[in-house]
């Protein structure tokens, strides 16, 4: 959430930047609820005052003899009135904190404007587009007569959006997710974390998939609280540092996670429903990074660069894109996009994000450092990517490595993984 004494003092400037995200601050109501809370502060304020100042005069009194029930009577009656003061501003700073947790993060000056995709920023590319001397399949058609891709047993065993896979392939999908973490623990220092698949409100709520976004959500019924199939990784392993404060020995932290990820995918029916691009349930490896505020916007641009490494060591033409204003996630101040190359559909497709949230999810979950200069908590900022979004990985590595006789060569970095095989037949 937006620094709360910024938002009050800098309205204007909040309002104008977040209509680059679309978003219209219902600026009415706060500056109402704003300007009642004050008064009802003041009035609190002055009453505890007032009470303070009338019990000690009970002390004096009855040292003195006098009769303190008058004392004894006015003191209970501003109780009363300060009872109900505390009520009225109760209410109003709850009406505050709904209007200041659905407040999207105000992006930064270098995030482009725009309304939708077609809007993002080319930033740079990597590769030419795979091209064959026969007509490119799509992952569906290649894996057609094989069934070693199955929509058809995942929907009865399940619902439609899920796949299941089989042989060779179920074993090239695990070797990914293998390499990928392999290639971010060996080599750029990430620590590989194991989380629960399954939260809790707070922790949703931290990384700002709560309020806002419960519909996305799949959530569990429980009579006890609620709980929540993780939609990434990134909100349990983000959550290791709620209401933690780390030495500076500490800082920065990186975090490399494998899960599988559950998503409603509401409002996206009739949406890439063709095999694999847009699944109920899919894998993922996660980055999360945890950093000195000074030092986010470096580490966005080297966290980018660690997925895209994977992109170049798997040969995936790729391109990198700068998310406009209306692309942008509720919680991002700033996000590149890596879209694969994927010559079945003739297109690129996202593959991974890559978010820098500076002290937007901090503030909500109340992760902290010690500043050794200051000795005093201040709040992280944190970064998350995904390196990469397994399914489509592998997606891409079927239709940039297909041949013309319906085969697929397996990248020479997978094959020790896959014990030396070289060709999957399909």
């Amino acid at each position: 959430m937006l620094d709360p004494r910024f938002l009050r003092t800098e309205l204007e400037t909040v309002t104008e930047r977040l209509k680059v995200k679309n978003f219209d601050l219902d600026v009415a109501r706060f500056e109402s609820l704003e300007t009642r809370r004050k008064e009802v502060q003041v009035a609190t304020e002055a009453l505890q005052a007032e009470r303070n100042t009338r019990s000690k005069s009970i002390g004096k009194a009855k040292a003195n003899g006098e009769d303190i029930e008058p004392l004894k009577s006015a003191v209970a009656e501003i109780g009363d009135q300060l009872n109900k003061q505390q009520e009225e501003l109760r209410k109003i700073q709850a009406e505050l904190d709904e209007i200041s947790w659905s407040i999207p993060n105000i992006p930064d000056a270098s995030v482009p404007t725009g309304t939708d995709e077609s809007d993002n920023e080319l930033v740079r590319s990597w590769g030419d587009p795979t091209n064959f001397t026969f007509d490119a399949k799509d992952h569906v058609d290649l894996t057609s007569e094989s069934k070693l891709l199955d929509i058809e047993v995942a929907v009865k065993i399940a619902h439609s959006r899920f796949m299941s896979l089989r042989g060779p392939l179920a074993r090239l999908h695990r070797a990914l997710i293998q390499f990928m973490v392999d290639v971010h623990v060996q080599e750029h220092d990430y620590e590989e974390v194991y989380v629960p698949y399954i939260v809790n409100d707070e922790s949703l709520r931290g990384t700002g998939q709560l309020p806002k976004f419960e519909a996305d959500l799949f959530k569990i019924q429980n009579e006890e609280r609620d709980l929540y199939l993780i939609p990434t990784a990134e909100v349990p392993v983000t959550n290791i540092a709620r209401n933690e404060i780390f030495p500076a020995s500490d800082i920065p932290k990186r975090f490399v996670c494998h899960s599988p990820c559950f998503r409603s995918e509401a409002g996206s029916y009739g949406k890439d429903t063709r095999g694999m691009i847009r699944q109920h349930q899919f894998e993922k490896v996660e980055l999360v990074q945890m950093v000195r505020p000074e030092d986010s916007w470096d580490a966005l641009e080297a966290l980018t660069g660690h997925a895209e490494n994977i992109l170049q060591k798997l040969g995936l033409p790729y391109r990198v894109m700068n998310l406009c204003g209306g692309d942008l996630g509720f919680s991002a101040a700033k996000t590149y996009d890596l879209e694969v190359w994927l010559p079945g559909q003739g297109q690129y497709r996202e593959i991974s994000s890559c978010s820098n949230f500076l002290d937007f999810q901090a503030r909500r979950m109340q992760a902290r450092w010690r500043n050794p200069d200051s000795g005093k908590p201040e709040l992280l900022h944190t970064l998350n990517g995904s390196a990469l979004a397994v399914g489509r990985t592998l997606i891409a590595v079927l239709e940039n490595y297909q041949q013309a006789d319906g085969s697929v060569q397996i990248p020479q970095i997978l094959q020790s993984y896959m014990g030396g095989l070289t060709v999957i037949d399909l």
